[in-house]
């Protein structure tokens, strides 16, 4: 991965700083996107100490803000002439129903939303730079998601499940979209589930329902272990051709039903184009 630059969104922490850490290792070049920035620094220095690369970069941005991701894509463009990795990984799970600065469900914002947007935003950067790759981390939920366009927003009985699921789901969707138009350009679009792993995605609610949530994260396995299918499709020659994939422990996996559903996949990518004025 030498000369390679690989831009990682969620960094900082999880699944997001041990793929950094992993790539950063096999010499490539890390750009991290982090919202918090003191916590930003810390891992970036963590991830320098650990790797031994000091090739490693931090942007800070909110991605449930459309201004800050554009402010971010204006940003990498100017520090940066090529991306040859953009691994979708930034991720969140709520409880209860809130809304972005947009006035978008916070889950669909940063779950769906958002890499739709970054990727797009980067599309000619990435082509400029291929071969390169997309990395959507996505998850086993999506098999309980369904795309429901007269509510997208959650507005109609919020369920914290569902809103995590359909949003997983648009992430596949929009993955095998994107994977048609720009294969004639050597970008490959690849998704993948991680794995049950334990990371923050879980701690985010308090009390009685927070211990409830955290439960499950004694029997998950390491954010290292979970990061194994993102550094593998992010640099394995053995993909370098493969697109409009779903990966589960380095292996392509038959995603739901609904994920292959042609009609499906371009309504979503107009009506998202609309909500972010793309």
């Amino acid at each position: 991965m030498k000369d390679k630059i690989c831009m990682i969104t969620g960094a900082n922490s999880g699944l997001g700083r041990a793929a950094a850490t992993d790539l950063a290792k096999m010499g490539a070049s890390i750009v991290m996107v982090c919202r918090n920035e003191q916590k930003g620094r810390e891992a970036q220095s963590k991830i320098k100490e650990e790797s031994g690369n000091n090739l490693v970069d931090l942007l800070i941005a909110d991605l449930s803000s459309l201004v800050s991701i554009r402010k971010l894509a204006v940003e990498f463009q100017q520090k940066y002439s090529k991306l040859d990795v953009l691994v979708n990984n930034a991720g969140l799970f709520n409880l209860r129903r809130h809304l972005s600065e947009d006035g978008f469900e916070m889950t669909f914002a940063v779950n769906y939303l958002a890499p739709f947007l970054l990727t797009n935003l980067l599309l000619e950067k990435l082509k400029a730079s291929a071969p390169s790759r997309v990395v959507n981390v996505s998850s086993v939920a999506h098999y309980s998601g369904h795309i429901n366009f007269d509510d997208l927003q959650g507005e109609n009985g919020y369920s914290g499940f569902r809103a995590y699921s359909q949003s997983k789901l648009a992430l596949i969707l929009f993955t095998r979209e994107l994977a048609i138009p720009v294969s004639s350009f050597g970008v490959t679009s690849n998704s993948l589930h991680p794995g049950a792993v334990a990371t923050n995605i879980w701690s985010r609610a308090a009390g009685p329902a927070g211990f409830i949530m955290k439960l499950p994260t004694l029997f998950m396995t390491s954010a290292k272990k979970g990061a194994e299918t993102i550094v593998y499709l992010a640099s394995s020659p053995d993909v370098e051709n493969v697109s409009g994939e779903y990966f589960e422990k380095k292996v392509s996996k038959k995603s739901a039903e609904e994920s292959y559903d042609n009609g499906i996949a371009a309504k979503l990518w107009d009506v998202s184009a609309r909500l972010v004025r793309l």
